[in-house]
């Protein structure tokens, strides 16, 4: 495999965007106040995440970009913050300095990137154990903090064409939008891609905000130092297969232990995954270890309500669980992890998650992402998002991968399985630590080879 190489970068801008004579979109706010749940990813990195598709013969390979950049232009006119950049506005009124942000529908444009690997194959993605380090190229915005769409664009998607197929990766801005909110984009493109002029989802645009409180919310914001990556921690990632039958019986096994039937496949999975990270590690075994996971308030905030096609941040880091190491590894540690995650799950109720941003409304706090991670295990994307139904007008795909963006030792990203109730977890760990997972017989034992 060869580095690859950019033979095009430019904006595409949504096509048929027409403002009133005031200034306003009839369909659209042209104005978009960020709202606490988008706010606290600020000082964070981008949501990356990158499709690969071999081919058919039967399609020329520069007639799918064309369509990639046309489709995308059409798509923007459904998501028109897509297109913008934040704005800022100061405060120094009463001897307060503090800042509020803005999302400025102003059809600046997305980017796109066209690249070529020509010695790159499907293949060399997706056969090696770990995943390869040329896959970071494949992403557009690397290394931009979400506090930077000021003055680069909120989405950025590069194409990158290799010996027998293409990535698509795509970088989009985390305090515009959240995980769910990303794949709503892109399922909504590949079907403009595919022929549609309508999208069978609209997003509503409109922010969520708690009723009766001050606006627009000011924040204190100065831009921190850059945050030092741990390269070391950062330099293997892999991706390990869960098929659906093996996540069944470690859903058995999980409710069994627990004396209970009430944990579910990715409660148990996950309690699965966490006990092979302490497992393989030299852990004091009465040291506490943490497994974080967001939270989503779709369908859990009523009021008012977040439907499932609100198109912003709708999720918050609540979800921790703390355990001795020696409690998680212990024989019996996969029932009592898997029914700790289950409550810790059912205790973020709408008040819980309503009093957070009321805490953060009173003593607004944007955390880094060594400060979220801290020792913590952080599980990161959904299964449930629709990754293989992506399909741009020349098949679906064959692979799915993140790019560097909030990336640390300690993150584990989910995606469904390219086989129905299959799911895969690619795991952000120090190369010792994956080797020994994978000599990890009670691990692999579920793992597809």
């Amino acid at each position: 495999m060869t580095e690859i190489r950019v033979i095009w970068s430019g904006t595409v801008q949504a096509a048929n965007l027409k403002a009133d004579d005031d200034g306003n979109d009839s369909a659209h706010p042209t104005l978009i106040e960020l709202s606490p749940l988008d706010l606290s990813p600020l000082l964070r990195g981008s949501i990356q995440k990158g499709l690969l598709f071999r081919i058919p013969p039967s399609h020329d390979k520069s007639s799918v970009i064309t369509n990639l950049r046309q489709s995308l232009s059409s798509t923007l006119d459904f998501f028109p913050p897509l297109a913008g950049r934040f704005a800022v506005v100061q405060h120094h009124d009463g001897g307060d300095s503090s800042s509020s942000f803005f999302i400025d529908c102003n059809n600046a444009g997305a980017l796109f990137v066209e690249a070529v690997a020509p010695d790159t194959t499907v293949a060399d993605i997706l056969e090696p154990t770990y995943v390869p380090h040329v896959v970071s190229s494949f992403f557009p915005l690397n290394g931009l903090k979400n506090y930077e769409g000021t003055t680069n664009p909120l989405l950025g998607v590069q194409v990158t064409e290799l010996n027998d197929g293409i990535f698509l990766g795509f970088t989009m801005n985390h305090a515009a939008v959240d995980g769910v909110s990303f794949w709503h984009f892109i399922n909504s493109w590949s079907e403009i891609s595919r022929g549609s002029n309508q999208i069978s989802k609209p997003p509503l645009l409109q922010r969520w905000f708690p009723p009766d409180i001050t606006r627009p919310i000011r924040i204190p914001f100065t831009i921190p130092p850059r945050e030092q990556q741990n390269l070391a921690a950062l330099s293997e990632q892999r991706l390990f297969h869960f098929p659906k039958e093996k996540i069944a019986e470690i859903k058995v096994k999980a409710n069994t232990e627990a004396n209970t039937d009430t944990v579910s496949s990715l409660q148990a999975l996950l309690s699965h995954i966490w006990r092979a990270v302490i497992r393989n590690q030299s852990v004091d075994p009465e040291k506490e270890m943490s497994c974080l996971l967001g939270i989503g308030t779709r369908g859990k905030i009523t009021r008012p309500p977040l439907p499932d096609n609100y198109f912003g941040n709708a999720v918050q880091l609540a979800g921790r669980v703390t355990m001795k190491a020696g409690e998680v590894v212990d024989e019996g540690g996969l029932g009592k992890v898997a029914w700790n995650l289950k409550k810790m799950v059912s205790s973020n109720t709408e008040e819980k998650l309503r009093s957070r941003v009321d805490s953060f409304l009173k003593e607004p706090r944007l955390q880094t992402l060594s400060e979220v991670l801290d020792d913590a295990l952080l599980i990161s994307s959904s299964p449930r998002f629709d990754v293989y139904g992506n399909d741009f007008g020349w098949g679906k795909p064959v692979g799915v991968r993140s790019g560097a963006g909030n990336k640390r030792f300690g993150k584990v990203t989910l995606f469904a399985g390219e086989e129905e109730g299959s799911i895969d977890i690619e795991a952000c760990l120090s190369l010792p630590l994956l080797e020994a997972m994978g000599n990890d017989s009670e691990f692999m034992a579920f793992v597809a080879h």
